[in-house]
């Protein structure tokens, strides 16, 4: 339709931006894909500190001599604390560029993570855990903001998608490991955290042996001060980075991404409680081997979401004759907005429900690898749509939906135990079926209206020429 061909993002007579797509080519392949592998390294990171601590909380209790309530709290702190790290990370990114970020973050998790294998007490188990959440949390909207730098427009889900991939498969695997640390001696989730704070050293010498600064010259905050001394140290609001949400497609993609991805934790979480009991699983190792599907699904259809949003892009501007319109990506999360993430966990909870043995277990591993799919199809054409309409503050957005959808997901985890208690696994499941289903109409009413939305508010959207 016409109104979908609007100006602000078509391209002008200088041509479809070839001039510009020229930034892009400073890295070969091999660069690129060493640079990917690099950031895919460090966005793993804030999964496994996250994701790797839920299961050795009964140990940790035991050994401080407190309560798992109380220990539970560094969950809800540590949610706090990559949300703020975030958000300080992506805009001091912004000013100083990718690689020094990378270099001032990776020390707080070195120093946090051997803080919180250290502690003998819960107060000094919180505040190193604030730290080391603190230092990692980067991880993921700088990534993103690094495959903005190094893929043109076109290229760039795929790039996304495999980042995205390797960081989610994570999720899956962290409590797997966790588990296997809860059940054996007290002393293993000292050394889980050793561990990572040895990742975090290795990472830091990969970035500053072999990774080079990737924003655009010229672009970056400090490039722009002609008179600066030796040390430059500028202050920058981070909540700056909260302000792109005022724009109405921005906020609308966040929303939508927020809801769809609810299906996770509610599966997830209560794993224990569900499929364990369910199927008489009580040994924690097989408890965290099943949240393997989950991560094989995120780890498979990471890539290929990306890939499918690419094909989106290039067969969408073919059509409307080389005009850009950066909601057709969008058009890439039906899949799994409509059919596979709502369709995945109505089933699991009816399984669970009502379909007991080998049989209701294996189709429940299948639900989960399904929904791991799903949940990327959606998540991932939308994290690249964040990078291609504020290409400049790339980081920035994707670190202000992180830290909001943080807030929302965390609100809804604590929802999930209450209402498995109260209305069962089966209608828990299908409520957030309908969430989703939710959240995939937001995303499509924003396809259908984002023209009229970026008009409505610009937050400085990027072009053809210089995405």
């Amino acid at each position: 339709m016409a109104s979908e061909e609007t100006p602000l993002l078509t391209s002008s007579n200088d041509g479809d931006g070839t001039a510009h797509e020229a930034v892009y080519d400073r890295f070969n392949r091999d660069q690129k894909r060493w640079i990917v592998f690099i950031v895919s390294f460090a966005g793993l990171l804030p999964k496994f500190v996250s994701a790797s601590f839920v299961p050795s909380i009964p140990q940790v209790a035991k050994d401080l001599d407190a309560t798992h309530a109380a220990v539970s709290l560094t969950v809800s702190l540590s949610i706090f604390a990559s949300a703020v790290g975030a958000l300080v990370w992506a805009a001091y990114s912004s000013f100083y560029g990718r690689r020094a970020i990378y270099l001032c973050g990776m020390p707080f998790l070195c120093v946090g993570s051997c803080g919180v294998a250290m502690s003998t007490s819960l107060r000094s188990l919180l505040f190193w855990r604030f730290v080391q959440t603190f230092g990692c949390s980067g991880g993921l909207s700088l990534g993103a903001g690094v495959i903005g730098d190094i893929y043109k427009l076109e290229e760039r889900g795929t790039g996304i998608g495999i980042f995205q991939g390797a960081t989610l498969l994570g999720f899956a695997v962290a409590p797997f490991l966790g588990g296997k640390c809860a059940a054996a001696q007290y002393w293993s989730w000292r050394n889980l955290h050793y561990s990572l704070g040895a990742w975090g050293l290795l990472e830091i010498l990969l970035i500053y042996l072999s990774f080079p600064e990737t924003s655009h010259p010229g672009t970056i905050g400090i490039d722009k001060i002609t008179r600066r001394r030796w040390l430059h140290i500028t202050w920058i609001n981070p909540l700056n980075s909260l302000w792109l949400l005022r724009s109405p497609n921005l906020f609308a993609v966040m929303l939508g991404s927020s809801l769809v991805p609810i299906s996770d934790y509610v599966l997830l979480v209560p794993l224990a409680y569900t499929i364990g009991v369910q199927y008489g699983i009580t040994n924690d190792a097989i408890i965290g081997a099943c949240f393997l599907p989950n991560g094989l699904g995120n780890f498979i259809g990471a890539p290929l979401a990306g890939h499918l949003s690419d094909i989106v892009v290039r067969k969408w501007r073919k059509k409307r004759k080389g005009v850009w319109f950066p909601e057709d990506r969008l058009r890439a999360t039906w899949i799994g907005g409509l059919f596979l993430v709502p369709l995945s966990i109505a089933a699991s909870g009816l399984l669970t429900t009502y379909v007991g043995g080998l049989i209701g277990l294996w189709l429940n591993l299948l639900c989960l690898y399904t929904n791991g799919m799903g949940v990327d199809f959606v998540m991932n054409p939308i994290g690249s749509y964040n990078v291609d309409v504020v290409h400049s503050r790339s980081a920035e957005i994707t670190a202000a939906s992180v830290g909001i959808r943080s807030v929302i997901l965390s609100a809804a985890t604590a929802l999930v135990i209450p209402s498995i208690e109260h209305i069962g696994v089966a209608w828990t499941d299908i409520t957030a079926a309908v969430l989703a289903l939710v959240g995939q109409g937001i995303v499509c009413l924003t396809i259908r209206y984002g023209d009229r939305m970026r008009a409505s508010a610009d937050v400085g959207f990027s072009t053809i020429q210089n995405n």
